[in-house]
């Protein structure tokens, strides 16, 4: 009689856990326009979810430690005229955010060093270059102020938010929407996802394609792929009979997959979030109730399932808190911010440990918030993997330099390389037109500051009116 063996692994145990009512942030209302993106992000400062707004597209920024009930006139960063369908946080900068919408731009914002305390409209940068609506913004892994873009015109874009410009333009390779967007490990390399139903690997600054898969999934439905640490590429699909598929593959060869795992037959889009760390992938799919969670090794059947977390309520959309943001102290290894249709609940993923020591084989060194290279280095071709730090005595952060805007519109975030370009620039001015520029700009600032306040009283007069009519109403 023979025994089935048990496939070792620290991770086996793993389990996820939702915090108390108390610790999530209520009366949320939770953006419903109808785009397969995860509708919230995360970092070791904030949480920024796609809210549902009237009159244009807003998102909410809540500090982690603002739980509990959300006021309605809570302040939101609003600047967009048409819907926010994507949100990503800058990985070198806690206070920096990016945003794609309807109104066919992305702009990047500066959060305030503790949350916003009025409603946030400038962003600090305008990226305009889409000529359709703006589904997915994903910054570089290792280069500071990389920004790429990914719009419903078929074309990637990819920014230096530096100086505001679009440096490489991606228009040709795409025929039809394009479902996702991953950077490698190191930021050489992209993989996308299109509804023509190929997964392609491309040089962004070579403009070529490197590898492609056709009909890697072969249902209609939406696909997502996402580069893993060692160069493979992990892709969720629908097969033909529209039941939900992960695959595997090598990104040098993509004739034949790694494996092929079939899940089950829901309609919802599976969204993967990777940790290279542990070699973990986690799938929540949009509408499931459920996060299914894989660990990706070398042997036999190289994408093995671990477990499942499940709930009662479905899911709106997830967050994922990177590596640095999380308590090592208690042995958590992910942690996921679910969105219901009113309300954001922090899930936590723990691998048991009876020992209060820091465990090192669940956390080596990790990514940290340092750039490896400079945009116009990654630009020129150079290449950086992430700059890495250990979580042995916990992340502690350390305050960010503010993101400057200059009058031609450059996002200064590095004063010793940028300032030199500036001066040469002023030089060439007259001192008359320098001072009716600074009046031009103190006339604005001025127009600015009583927009904002008027604002400011008008959301004021609408909770007090909507106190009235629930009253009334009561």
């Amino acid at each position: 009689m023979s025994r089935r063996v048990v496939r070792q692994s620290k991770f086996r145990h793993v389990f996820g856990q939702a915090v108390r009512n108390d610790q999530c942030y209520d009366d949320i209302r939770v953006s419903r326009v109808t785009w397969d993106s995860s509708f919230c992000a995360v970092n070791p400062k904030f949480v920024a979810i796609i809210i549902d707004a009237s009159g244009g597209g807003a998102f909410l920024v809540l500090p982690l430690n603002k739980t509990g009930r959300i006021d309605k006139a809570y302040p939101t960063v609003c600047g967009h005229t048409g819907p926010v369908l994507d949100i990503d946080w800058c990985p070198h900068n806690d206070h920096v955010i990016a945003s794609g919408s309807e109104d066919c731009t992305v702009m990047v914002w500066q959060i305030p060093e503790n949350g916003l305390d009025a409603a946030l409209s400038e962003p600090v940068v305008v990226l305009e270059g889409h000529s359709k609506r703006v589904g997915i913004v994903s910054w570089h892994p290792t280069a500071r102020n990389v920004l790429l873009s990914a719009g419903c015109d078929n074309q990637v874009v990819i920014w230096n938010v530096g100086t505001g410009e679009a440096m490489i333009s991606l228009d040709d390779m795409h025929p039809d929407v394009i479902f996702s967007v991953s950077w490698s490990r190191n930021g050489s390399l992209l993989c996308t996802a299109c509804k023509d139903k190929k997964v392609r690997i491309i040089d962004p600054r070579k403009k070529k394609i490197v590898a492609e898969k056709d009909k890697a999934h072969e249902g209609a439905r939406p696909m997502r792929a996402i580069f893993l640490a060692d160069g493979n590429i992990f892709t969720t699909g629908f097969s033909r009979m529209s039941e939900r598929q992960l695959a595997l593959w090598k990104s040098d060869n993509m004739d034949e997959p790694i494996c092929v795992q079939e899940m089950d037959s829901s309609n919802g889009v599976l969204l993967p979030f990777y940790d290279p760390d542990t070699s973990i992938v986690y799938l929540c799919g949009k509408g499931d109730s459920s996060i299914r969670y894989f660990e990706i090794t070398d042997e036999a059947p190289f994408v093995h399932y671990l477990n499942t977390f499940s709930t009662k309520e479905p899911q709106r959309g997830m967050g994922y808190m990177p590596k640095r943001g999380l308590d090592v102290n208690k042995c958590e290894i992910a942690r996921f911010y679910k969105l219901h249709e009113r309300k954001c609940e922090p899930i936590i993923m723990t691998v048991p440990r009876k020992s209060d020591l820091f465990q090192d084989d669940l956390y080596p060194d990790t990514a940290g918030p340092d750039p490896a290279l400079e945009a116009e280095e990654w630009f020129a071709g150079k290449n950086g993997g992430p700059i890495l730090i250990s979580l042995k005595d916990g992340y502690v952060s350390t305050k960010n330099r503010d993101l400057k805007v200059v009058k031609t519109n450059i996002l200064e975030s590095k004063p010793a390389t940028k300032a030199e370009s500036i001066p040469t620039i002023q030089k060439h001015a007259s001192p008359q037109s320098t001072v009716k520029m600074e009046d031009k700009l103190e006339e604005v600032l001025r127009e600015f500051k009583s927009l904002r306040d008027r604002v400011i009283l008008q959301d004021r007069r609408i909770a007090r009116l909507e106190d009235q009519v629930s009253k009334v109403a009561m």
